[in-house]
């Protein structure tokens, strides 16, 4: 009966009567209706164990859950549970011999189904398994008649002296009985604190974890020797749901079975289909009239509504019900949210400042000064005629609402916006650290995954095969070379899809402008720029939303060929491959705008062509700002609303709709078995498993670099990303509390590898911002003529300025325009916008000396922009300290506290072994003061006064 001790699958007892009888008598001969009035007497399990909650005697807590799929037979529910605890005994004693037992007999002579060695093999895994999880200190037990016909659960228990024990080796830190009070502040700053509580009072969460706390426990990783440290008053909630899960869920990783292929815990079990699942539970319901409270649905209430969506949010009750690390994303997520308040503020009043002037921009008069009557060159070969530059005038008036000298100052603002939101987080993030007991925690190195393993074992098979080795193997850069080498043109590859695809685009840009021109009506003529720019748009962005999925899944594959060691190291390089992919290929269409689009055009009589056909595009008049302008928004926007927000709303409600229905047709017809409540383990089988924080990182990464890297180009940038976070604050929140299983806690001090992949961008984002404002817009153009050709000082004649000549005659044979009299008179000399030689120079159409004045003038902006605000950011780097003085001085404190209960210990130990000492000496006074003889006769008393203090 070793296994019954094993699994206890059923109550012991319930009102005197045996749940095991019951079925007996059933077996006997008693009818269905019999046996269902004598379990109508017993008391309902499922309410005992808080339907699901614990274990059937309602006491002990489930703190995990394994789920497997089993084969039920033909002749019913009832046999086939019934055979499968006769299989379990039979098995425990021989497990290699064929499965006897009464239930087996029944079950061949009724239906003979055909033996799958396949869900034997399985079988025979999780019984070795689950038995070495009984010898590590863990209880189980099985449930398999639940609603999910063909699913079975395991449900793990850890004992009082197991979590003890894993703790330990854990060196989680807890709560001692010392507590201490928490420095305060004093004076004027007490004052201004008061005052601003009162204030943000109204968008606190309700929550007891976000309250300001005055007092703090003095924390110290867990000893069984030092247990009389910790407060042990209420055993029960010492060790909180997420700890008891992380630590089941270390031995689960490290708790081996040698029947696999390879030695290894659940993560192979899982890998193998062993298992199909394997999660902690949730606290409990989170909605409904009678749910009773529990950290989720607080959360629901003050967290995961849309209701509260101005409130801050309760990260240290995330923390405790979801772990650090899922605590680090979203406090990291707040503090970049608040952060966008003065981006987006300060990109307002930029872009306010950019409507306020557009009537006096001298420039942007001038083009659309129907009296200039400046005749422009033909924009396409033959199909396009000449036209006037008061056509362009709406583009350039848009311009300017984006070109203005103030778009400047907001480049140098974002640059060091950047800079004190990394300062401001890594101050956020000691003060978590300390709040949640994490200083001086390091992260130890995991287990191995089961890949590796897997191929180690490969490798030393094929050693031991060939030359009789077994020493422990490795994998080494040879073995991993081909991996490497598949990684390398995979990514070049991918790398030259984006490009190719970018191609395709401008020749879709080309050839469009070109049959539109053909096509349109004169008035339709105008608009056919605009109407290009915005079709292309729209088809980089669903290029891009379609690569984004493709290449998450590429950069998986490629990561898993690889066999890294460790999780840690699957999860880096994971994150690397696909943020270089999905960098290439957001930001690949906005480069081109912003740096290649109007370079490489050529002139009038020599233009640059590709496939001998398609010109080269042009930019507008107005510069290539606007359209880079309606790039970035239209990308930007699109990527947020489309996939950041109905992709992560409709795809698991779509998900758990064809899990609904799936189960719906798998449901039995019985009804009392339709009536019955779902167990909690069952409500969260049916949950959309955790599948890791990285692409919700890899989204606010990606507009982090839309906010900073083209900042000059759309100073609107972080309004639009601080609205979808405040959305996407509550949506992930939502996600993560009702449609997503109980993800394992994980320890975490910092965000990790994104944290220089934030640096990374930070910094570059100021060398493209320089490049933008110096080559991309007409900022640099401006200066030039002002302090070098402006007659009186000011902007007038700067369009001219920026204009070049053309001779008509010039024309190469067959590229004039069709219609040359389309303006209603003859054109003889048209203008395009560069810096050559007029067609009655000596050098015609050479590149004039305005051009490499202009040049020089850009390149030493670009030099001097990009090193002074690199040496402002790292000066405001500097001036901000890691690490607030508040909490370096807590946690002094808390190590000189630390050491003064130490001391104490030690001296009450001294101070009781001098009390033993003294009563030794005394009783061995006593012991000299007796006659001789009865010293004699109590030699042994003498022995064992003597030997005491030894003992002590």
């Amino acid at each position: 009966m070793r296994v019954n001790k094993k699994y206890s699958c059923l109550p012991a007892e319930e009102k005197g009567i045996h749940i095991i009888n019951i079925r007996a008598i059933e077996d006997i001969g008693y009818d269905q209706h019999e046996s269902t009035l004598l379990n109508s007497l017993s008391k309902n399990p499922d309410a005992d164990c808080k339907y699901g909650l614990y274990f059937r005697d309602g006491k002990r807590k489930v703190d995990y859950i394994l789920v497997y799929h089993y084969k039920k037979s033909s002749a019913g529910k009832t046999l086939t549970r019934r055979v499968h605890h006769n299989d379990s005994s039979a098995r425990s004693a021989k497990q290699d011999q064929p499965l006897p037992g009464r239930g087996v007999q029944l079950e061949m002579g009724e239906s003979e189904p055909h033996i799958d060695y396949h869900e034997d093999d399985k079988r025979f895994r999780r019984e070795e398994y689950e038995g070495n999880l009984v010898e590590a200190g863990l209880e189980l037990e099985r449930d398999e008649d639940t609603k999910i016909h063909g699913v079975g659960f395991v449900k793990i228990h850890a004992p009082w002296n197991v979590l003890c024990r894993e703790a330990e080796f854990l060196k989680l830190k807890m709560p001692t009985k010392k507590m201490y009070q928490i420095n305060q502040t004093h004076g004027l700053l007490k004052k201004i604190n008061s005052v601003i509580q009162k204030i943000t009072e109204p968008i606190q969460p309700k929550v007891a974890e976000h309250k300001p706390q005055t007092v703090k426990r003095l924390s110290y990783p867990f000893s069984r020797e030092k247990q009389h440290l910790f407060d042990l008053s209420d055993r029960d909630s010492f060790f909180d749901s997420k700890t008891r899960s992380t630590i089941v869920y270390e031995i689960l990783k490290r708790t081996t079975c040698t029947k696999a292929k390879y030695s290894m815990g659940i993560t192979s079990l899982l890998a193998n289909g062993v298992y199909s699942a394997a999660y902690p539970l949730h606290d409990g319901d989170y909605e409904g009239e009678n749910v009773e409270p529990n950290d989720r649905k607080l959360l629901c209430e003050e967290w995961a509504s849309y209701g509260v969506f101005y409130k801050y949010q309760p990260i240290d009750l995330v923390r405790k019900y979801f772990g650090e690390k899922i605590g680090l994303y979203f406090a990291w997520l707040g503090v970049y949210t608040q952060m966008l308040i003065p981006a987006s503020i300060v990109g307002i009043i930029v872009f306010l400042y950019g409507c306020a002037t557009v009537d006096e921009n001298i420039p942007s008069m001038e083009m659309c000064d129907q009296r200039n009557n400046i005749t422009m060159c033909p924009l396409c070969d033959r199909t396009c005629s000449y036209w006037k530059m008061s056509s362009a005038c709406a583009t350039a008036r848009a311009s300017h609402l984006f070109d203005n000298p103030a778009t400047v100052f907001f480049s140098v603002f974002m640059a060091l916006w950047a800079a004190t939101f990394m300062e401001h987080w890594k101050r956020k993030q000691m003060r978590l650290n300390y709040r949640w007991d994490l200083t001086g925690f390091e992260e130890e190195e995991d287990h191995p995954r089961a890949e590796y393993e897997a191929k180690v074992l490969e490798k030393s098979l094929r050693k031991e095969h060939k030359h009789k080795e077994t020493d422990k193997e490795k994998l080494t850069w040879k073995d991993r070379f081909p991996a490497y080498l598949t990684n390398f043109v995979g990514i070049i590859f991918m790398v030259g899809l984006t490009f190719a695809i970018v191609f395709g685009v401008i020749i879709y840009r080309i050839s469009t402008a070109a049959a539109l021109a053909i096509s349109s009506t004169p008035s339709g003529r105008s608009s056919v720029r605009v109407t290009v720019t915005a079709t292309a748009v729209i088809i980089n962005l669903v290029v891009i939303i379609i690569l984004d999925e493709v290449y998450s899944c590429i950069a998986r594959w490629l990561t898993q060929i690889e066999v890294p060691k460790t999780d840690k190291n699957f999860e880096e390089r994971l994150i690397f491959k696909a943020f270089l992919l999905k960098f290439v290929n957001a930001y690949t269409p906005i480069f081109y705008v912003a740096f290649f689009k109007g370079r490489f055009v050529g002139r009038p009589g020599d233009y640059v062509y590709i496939f001998h056909s398609f010109r080269m595009e042009e930019c507008a008049p107005g510069g290539c700002l606007m359209e880079l302008c309606i790039q970035l928004s239209i990308i930007m926007l699109g990527k947020q609303l489309i996939q950041n927000n109905l992709f992560e709303i409709g795809i698991p409600k779509m998900k758990k709709f064809i899990r609904y229905m799936k189960l719906k047709r798998r449901r039995s017809l019985d009804h009392e078995e339709h009536m019955k409540k779902k167990q909690r383990y069952e409500v969260d089988y049916n949950l959309e498993p955790f599948a890791g924080l990285t692409p919700e990182y890899m989204e606010m990464i990606i507009q982090f670099g839309f906010v900073t890297l083209f900042v000059a180009s759309f100073p609107l940038a972080p309004l639009f990303a601080l609205l979808n976070n405040i959305i996407e604050i509550r949506l992930d929140a939502k996600k993560f509390v009702t449609e997503l299983r109980r993800p394992v806690a994980v320890r975490a001090k910092d965000i990790g590898i994104w944290y220089n992949i934030l640096r990374g961008i930070g910094k570059l984002a100021v060398i493209i911002n320089a490049f933008v404002i110096s080559f991309t817009s007409d900022f640099i153009p401006r200066l030039v003529y002002l302090y070098m050709y402006s007659e009186n000082g000011t902007m007038h004649g700067f369009v001219n300025h920026t204009l070049s000549s053309f001779n008509v005659s010039d024309f190469q044979a067959g590229t004039a325009p069709n219609d040359p009299m389309d303006l209603g008179y003859e054109v003889q000399i048209c203008r395009y916008k560069d810096y050559r030689e007029p067609p009655w120079s000596e050098n015609k159409y050479d590149i004039s000396k305005d051009f490499w004045a202009v040049l020089a003038a850009r390149l030493a902006f670009v030099i001097v922009f990009q090193n002074l605000v690199m040496f402002m950011s790292d000066f405001v780097d500097w001036i901000i300290p890691d690490i607030p003085k508040d909490i370096s001085q807590q946690i002094h404190k808390e190590k000189v506290l630390m050491v003064e209960v130490f001391m104490r210990e030690e001296q009450g130990k001294l101070q009781m072994l001098e009390t033993w000492k003294d009563k030794d000496k005394k009783k061995g006074e006593n012991c000299n003061n007796h006659s001789p003889r009865l010293s004699r006769s109590h030699s042994g008393s003498l022995s064992s006064c003597h030997s005491y203090p030894l003992d002590v």
